[in-house]
């Protein structure tokens, strides 16, 4: 049998490390490393380009420290900087796993906030009504998503103006087709076993439409789960996921070592 890889964890937008905490309990693992993307969560380097690519690199660059390859999973961006990684890096990986393929269908529309932050003026009047309030507001825009409970509220916590003009940044050089022309790219991913998870409960299609990610999972080869979850699944309903992941590393672990 193949050992168990290091897990390692990349979350996404308007989010910080705190959001994999109900995922950690379900899965009750001690080899897990999350992993906060500048300006989410931690402080973002000067000289650091809050950008598709910038984030591609920086999450190579944190890939490349480690002594074997890894398990990576990514939840909302984090997802789209883990199909990044597996079409251009896949000797980091030993596996991977994203809910935002969709993100790379041909068709893919940008959801309409982050139509409003791709726009010059409209966006920093958006990011900074939602990450600029009080912490009581801030706790309000969270619950509007639909999170809720200790991690929600740490979630809240660590929104900041810094977290808004990352977020700018990020969607402005993502504008179509920039993630479209990415995707041309996604049977790069095959080289690595993928899970794409698909959160059939997504009113909203933020990462796009079920359709979108089962056409993009196909492209990578991915294995597909489709869960009856929302966007915000690790905070609001990480059991699914868990059994999905943990399901699809134990088919990993099974193989006979090389």
């Amino acid at each position: 049998m193949t050992r168990p890889a290091p897990l390692v964890l990349v979350h996404g937008n308007p989010e910080n490390a705190a959001v994999w905490g109900p995922l950690l309990g379900e899965l009750q693992r001690d080899d897990v490393i999350t992993l906060s993307p500048p300006g989410f969560g931690v402080p973002a380097p000067r000289s650091f380009a809050a950008t598709v690519a910038g984030y591609r690199e920086w999450l190579i660059a944190r890939l490349e420290a480690f002594r074997e390859p890894v398990d990576l999973v990514g939840h909302d961006w984090g997802g789209a900087h883990v199909v990044q990684v597996a079409m251009a890096r896949p000797d980091l990986l030993r596996s991977w796993a994203s809910d935002a393929l969709g993100l790379y269908a041909p068709g893919y529309v940008w959801h309409p906030r982050a139509q409003v932050w791709q726009q010059e003026g409209a966006g920093e009047e958006s990011a900074k009504q939602i990450f600029s309030g009080t912490l009581e507001e801030r706790l309000g825009v969270v619950a509007s998503l639909g999170m809720t409970g200790p991690a929600a509220e740490r979630v809240a916590a660590g929104m900041d103006d810094s977290m808004g003009q990352a977020v700018l940044s990020l969607l402005r050089s993502a504008v179509q087709p920039v993630m479209a022309d990415a995707g041309r790219g996604l049977a790069a991913a095959r080289r690595r076993p993928g899970l794409a998870l698909i959160c059939l409960q997504d009113a909203g299609n933020a990462s796009g439409t079920p359709q979108q990610h089962r056409e993009a999972a196909e492209e990578a080869g991915a294995v597909i789960a489709g869960l009856e979850v929302g966007h915000w699944w690790p905070v609001t309903d990480p059991g699914p996921a868990a059994q999905a992941l943990t399901g699809f590393w134990s088919r990993l672990n099974a193989r006979p070592a090389d």
